[in-house]
């Protein structure tokens, strides 16, 4: 497979009705929303589905040790059995080995082989950091005391940058006046030896009522270089974000109540671009209307394709 050799600009458009697209914990629950009222959904929410529909897609290709494994999987969707990123990491079955992560002297290879191994690893980027669990404890080092080699050599960094970027998800016009609020209760019987009724439980469930987001994305080809990231992921990842909320139903999000209307999708003829990718996205930021209806502006030789969501 060849190394990403165009930089690939992208943006997404998509619909909200009735659905709670990424609720706030601090606030909730409510739909995340800025200071004034646009609506969020957070790069981390968005990357998370991106990971489950590559998930699906290894699991459905018979989950060969093929390059197309997912590191990070939520325990919901844990394919592998692995109970946290560590163990997984170092396992001999779907790992690399503990020897892997003894320290940083072999960094570069073990970097390589994540790399190789976890298509988010290599898409996205990822840092393995932790203790050695087996290595000699050292005595606590002060906060104005110098570590010693023997405290370095058991931690364990390794940073990964990934080539793919993907930016938070925003309402096109403020959501704040469309965001409804309903009172539940849960009345069941949730302990005991159900002779004795439980007691009702209070709570509160929100929703967009309607909603365009915009999210937009790029592929950097220089970072592609030391993660391997080739033209054939680009390709797969162009494929599963008109699918992105297919297989993602839950309470908060009924099936039908989150759909990809577009794909824009921008690819450059050289690896540094011909334009920036702010330019790129303004051409579609400046141009989107509330009913998700647009008007690209034209970039001299940069033709986009617009994809149809699914």
């Amino acid at each position: 497979m060849s190394i990403l050799q165009n930089k690939i600009d992208f943006a997404v458009i998509l619909r909200v009705k009735n659905a709670n697209p990424n609720g706030d914990p601090l606030d909730g629950n409510r739909p995340r929303t800025d200071y004034g009222g646009i609506g969020e959904m957070t790069d981390v929410c968005i990357k998370r589905k991106v990971r489950d529909r590559l998930l699906e897609r290894w699991v459905t290709t018979g989950k060969k040790d093929d390059g197309n494994a997912i590191f990070v999987q939520s325990d919901d969707r844990n394919e592998d059995g692995e109970p946290s990123l560590r163990v997984r990491a170092e396992s001999d079955k779907n790992g690399l080995g503990k020897d892997a992560f003894k320290n940083s002297a072999n960094k570069i290879d073990t970097v390589k082989r994540a790399c190789a191994k976890w298509f988010d690893v290599r898409a996205f980027g990822q840092v393995f950091a932790w203790k050695d669990k087996e290595a000699k404890k050292t005595k606590k080092v002060a906060a104005d005391e110098i570590p010693t080699e023997d405290d370095e050599l058991n931690k364990v960094s390794i940073p990964i940058r990934g080539p793919v970027t993907i930016q938070s998800a925003f309402s096109v016009e403020p959501v704040r006046d469309k965001i409804t609020s309903n009172q539940i209760t849960k009345s069941v019987s949730g302990e005991g030896d159900g002779s004795k009724r439980g007691s009702d439980t209070m709570g509160m469930k929100h929703r967009v009522d309607s909603g365009i987001y915009v999210f937009y994305g790029s592929m950097n080809p220089q970072l592609a270089e030391r993660t391997g990231f080739s033209d054939a992921d680009a390709e797969i990842i162009k494929q599963l974000l008109p699918k992105l909320f297919e297989n993602d139903e839950s309470s908060a999000r009924p099936a039908g109540s989150m759909e990809i209307l577009k794909v824009i999708w921008w690819k450059h003829n050289c690896k540094s671009g011909q334009y920036s990718s702010a330019k790129v996205h303004r051409t579609l930021r400046e141009s989107i209307q509330s009913d998700g209806s647009f008007k690209l502006q034209e970039l001299k030789g940069l033709e986009p394709e617009i994809i149809e969501g699914f």
